[in-house]
């Protein structure tokens, strides 16, 4: 398909049902809300329809449309940054096997819970990187080129992300041990 191409509806359709996956799994981890990622998700394609000759086909499509998902996520952040973002469940979480333990299937949930905990402490812009680095594997180049960010910017801002997560970790294992000791120590009489 060249730039010059018309986008037909039966085309588009394919492009949203082979994407629609990564697309909403990056707006929900930036989001922390289903019905916001759903929305951010609609508004993402609505964005690469409306301005598909401008889309470079030496380009990944998936990178150009994760490029204008991340981007209204990020907007949409900004406009919000007063409120609370509530914490679900990922939603690409595996469903759990039904052979597992349920201690299994409840820790990988706080496990979850405790990284958008995590990740909703970063600035937009960051957390979009990280989401772009580690759970889609964007390069550095493709992180740059989807954020508008020079290659030494996204190492810098990933850099910054990387410290701040886990100073934060760190503090966060650090509360949940000492309340751990707290729940073990003889009660005084």
């Amino acid at each position: 398909m060249t730039q010059d191409t018309v986008l037909d509806a039966t085309e588009f359709t394919r492009i949203v049902e082979e994407n629609q996956r990564p697309v909403y799994n990056l707006c929900y981890r930036m989001l922390g809300d289903a019905g916001d990622a759903e929305d951010a998700a609609q508004e993402a394609f609505w964005k690469a329809y409306r301005n598909f000759h401008s889309y470079d086909p030496t380009r990944s499509l998936l990178t150009w449309l994760l490029s204008i998902a991340a981007h209204h996520c990020i907007d949409e952040l900004r406009k919000r940054r007063m409120k609370t973002i509530s914490i679900d469940l990922f939603a690409d979480e595996v469903l759990p096997d039904r052979s597992d333990l349920p201690e299994k299937v409840v820790n990988t949930r706080l496990e979850n819970d405790q990284i958008r905990i995590l990740l909703d402490k970063l600035q937009p812009d960051d957390r979009a990187a990280i989401v772009m680095r580690y759970w889609h594997e964007f390069t550095d180049e493709e992180i740059g080129m989807s954020l508008n960010l020079s290659v030494s910017a996204v190492k810098s801002r990933l850099f910054r992300a990387r410290k701040l997560l886990a100073t934060a970790m760190q503090k966060q294992q650090m509360n949940g041990a000492g309340e751990l000791r707290r729940q073990h120590e003889p009660q005084s009489v």
